[in-house]
């Protein structure tokens, strides 16, 4: 079985294995079932919805890392905080209904107010309520069960030292970094060892970021904690404040680090030098983690959205050399940070180099489907040949989908317009996604019987429709009217 048949084989599975379990949980089928898309995990979600409620199905076939979710969550909903409520788990743990906490993240609200400004207080607030909680978590680990924390129970010298290795692996050797490795090594232990000196006694969420925050209404919800272990307090942290592509301008993180240190006291006794002290140590230890995260995603596994964070990383550490330094006597880890930091290759790796264009293909089946030349696969084939067809009327034989008499002809049947509309919701959907994810080019193909009525006048109609937006340009090509002539929608 190939790679491509495995994959197809196990989303298979997995939908059926949510359906049924949803079936069994509701007594009803659902009447609509989507996969959301995928992030930096190995899990499978779906949303799927009855005519009264929506409700997340997950599908993962790690049962270890499962069952800490199961045990977390339920010790956090004791503890009443903010998670998504377990309605069924599968009789295999495979498979489990989560409540469903809507789709607006942190990062994605974040991404809608840089579109205006560069930040504002109702930002800042939002990231105190995160602190808040991010508090409330960690003390959860003075009274918690580790039992099922997976793949280590607490954040020790092991755990960063995989961390550490998938730093060196994932992105230093595929970045091309050259370094001595036996010399590294030594470093790395030297680093780790350092790291477990912190004090290692709350719960360690692991992944507390803006992806993972919820916004539903005016409260937040946490999720995706299934990582999570007995560590220090200062990890978490440094991942929501140097969380890479939410970019916090350096002034608001240090309102935000001074925001914490003021209410940690409030729930626990602390000594704020020695948090202080090994602060910076866990801001690299996070950002080494992450960079590991974009190696893997980005440069191994080709998913290039990932590699879109590498600038914001980098940017990061050369903030973190500059005002803190790496007074640890590890001088081959500070001699390799110091290159990256400085290369202009890996400084531009992945950013948007053009704005997104929107290519909308009206063709014949006769000769076969258009290619996508920009080589990224997927997109849309619309097939236009169930509308009704002037090409079986003389009068419209010599005119194509770009004349007025024809486009009059479509404007008098309601399932052309509905057509369109569902046709525009779909490609809408794609858009927003590829503006979040930095995708450049998205191919959208409107197929016909000749390619010259009924594709071309919905290419045409869709264009309009999608057109007038200053995030992305559209482009109309009519393959069979001209292979050579192109318009441009300006928008």
């Amino acid at each position: 079985m190939s790679d491509k048949d495995y994959h197809f084989t196990l989303n298979k599975i997995a939908l059926q294995t949510v359906v049924e379990l949803f079936e069994n949980y509701g007594g009803t089928k659902p009447i609509s079932v989507h996969r959301l898309p995928a992030s930096a995990s190995e899990r499978t979600y779906f949303r799927l919805k009855s005519e009264a409620y929506s409700i997340l199905g997950a599908w993962n076939p790690n049962i270890k890392e499962n069952e800490a979710f199961f045990s977390f969550t339920t010790q956090f909903l004791d503890k009443g905080l903010p998670v998504p409520q377990i309605y069924s788990i599968s009789d295999n743990r495979k498979a489990y209904l989560l409540e469903d906490l809507g789709d607006l993240t942190l990062f994605r609200h974040l991404q809608e107010v840089k579109k205006t400004e560069s930040w504002n207080e109702q930002l800042t607030n939002l990231y105190f309520q995160a602190i808040d909680y991010l508090i409330q978590f960690q003390m959860a680990g003075k009274d918690f069960d580790f039992s099922k924390a997976y793949p280590r129970f607490c954040f020790d010298e092991q755990s960063i030292l995989w961390d550490l290795q998938y730093f060196k692996y994932y992105f230093l050797k595929l970045a091309g970094v050259l370094f001595d490795e036996q010399a590294l090594e030594d470093d790395f232990r030297k680093f780790a060892a350092f790291l477990t000196r912190a004090s290692s006694h709350y719960f360690m969420y692991r992944d507390f970021q803006s992806r993972n925050i919820m916004i539903q209404g005016n409260n937040l919800y946490f999720i995706d904690y299934q990582g999570g272990r007995e560590g220090p307090l200062q990890y978490d942290l440094a991942s929501l404040l140097f969380d890479a592509k939410a970019d916090i301008p350096a002034s608001i993180r240090e309102t935000l680090l001074q925001y914490y240190l003021q209410q940690l006291p409030h729930f626990t006794s602390v000594d704020k030098d020695e948090f202080l002290y090994y602060w910076p140590g866990f801001v690299f230890a996070r950002i080494f983690q992450a960079l590991g995260t974009y190696g893997l995603r980005g440069f191994f596994q080709q998913k290039n959205h990932f590699l879109l964070s590498i600038p914001f990383a980098l940017n990061n550490l050369s903030s973190l050399l500059e005002n803190y330094g790496f007074p640890y006597q590890m001088p081959e880890l500070e001699r390799v940070l110091s290159e990256i930091t400085r290369n202009e290759t890996l400084k531009s790796f992945g950013k948007q180099t053009q704005r997104l264009q929107v290519e909308i293909v009206s063709f014949s089946y006769r000769n076969g489907i258009p290619n996508d030349i920009s080589g990224n696969g997927g997109g849309f084939v619309f097939d236009c040949r169930t509308l009704p067809n002037p090409g079986i009327y003389p009068q419209y034989s010599k005119l194509t989908g770009n004349h007025s008499e024809t486009i009059h002809f479509f404007e008098q049947f309601p399932e052309v317009n509905q057509f369109i509309y569902h046709c525009e919701a779909l490609v809408k959907q794609s858009i927003r996604s590829y503006l979040d994810k930095g995708y450049t080019h998205l191919l959208v193909c409107m197929g016909c019987t000749g390619g010259q009525h009924r594709s071309v006048y919905c290419a045409n109609a869709l264009a309009q429709k999608i057109s007038a937006s200053p995030d992305y340009d559209v482009i109309i090509t009519h393959r069979e009217l001209s292979s050579n002539k192109s318009i441009f929608i300006d928008d």
